[in-house]
C-alpha cells in the first residue's frame, strides 16, 4: 500500500477495564477512554502534516466517541466523518460479555478447537479472525489516499496482518493499544 494509514483504537470501556469480551456489544468509554481519545486527538494534531484528508471510523459507540472526541482536540468539527460497518469489532457472538475464565468455564467443549486453529475459530454465533480479516479486506483495498481511521482491536490486527502479510498466529499477537495512534505506512507500525 502507498498510502499512510494513522490508525486508533478505540478509547477503553469499563469492559475492557474488567477483561469481558465486548465484540459488537455498543459500550460507551469510560473516563480513561475519553481521556485516552484526547491524547490521541492532540498526538494527531502534532504529527498529521494536512488536517486535509478523509477521516473514517466503525459505526459503533465506542468509535463514535473516540473520533469525536479526538477531531474535538484537533480543532475539528467533531462529526464530520464517515462510518463503515465493515470497521465494526469482530463477532464474538455468546462470548460477548465473558471473561475469558468464565469462557473457559461455560464452553470448555470448545476449548480444544479453538486451542487447535485460533486464527479460524469461530465462537457460536460470532465470527472467526479469518472472516473478519476478510470483511475488512474490502476497506483496506480502496483506501486511495492518506487515511484517520478509528476502530477496534481486531480490526486493528487484521488491517496490519494484511498490509504486513502476517500467518494467523502472528496476527493474533499483535498488541492493541487504545493510548497510542498507530501509523501504518510502508508495511511498517510507528507509533505516534
Amino acid at each position: 500500500m502507498k498510502h499512510t494509514i494513522y490508525f486508533v483504537r478505540h478509547g477503553q470501556t469499563d469492559w475492557n477495564h474488567a477483561g469481558r469480551f465486548q465484540g459488537q456489544k455498543d459500550i460507551p468509554l469510560n473516563d480513561t477512554g475519553r481521556d485516552q481519545a484526547r491524547r490521541n486527538g492532540r498526538a494527531l494534531k502534532d504529527h498529521l502534516p494536512s488536517f486535509d484528508l478523509p477521516f473514517l471510523a466503525s459505526p459503533m459507540l465506542r468509535t463514535s466517541e473516540t473520533m469525536e472526541l479526538l477531531r474535538g482536540e484537533m480543532g475539528l468539527p467533531p462529526t464530520d466523518y464517515a462510518t463503515d460497518d465493515r470497521l465494526k469489532e469482530i463477532g464474538f457472538g455468546r462470548f460477548e460479555g465473558l471473561t475469558a475464565a468464565e469462557i473457559d468455564e461455560q464452553h470448555a467443549d470448545l476449548e480444544s478447537e479453538r486451542r487447535r486453529d485460533k486464527f479460524h475459530f469461530a465462537p457460536p454465533e460470532g465470527e472467526s479472525y479469518a472472516m473478519l480479516t476478510e470483511r475488512v479486506r474490502g476497506v483496506i483495498e480502496a483506501i486511495d489516499r492518506d487515511i484517520v481511521i478509528v476502530s477496534h482491536g481486531g480490526v486493528s490486527r487484521a488491517v496490519r496482518g494484511i498490509l504486513q502479510n502476517l500467518s494467523g498466529d502472528e496476527v493474533l499477537a499483535l498488541p492493541t493499544p487504545q493510548d497510542q495512534v498507530m501509523k501504518l505506512v510502508d508495511g511498517r507500525v510507528l507509533l505516534v
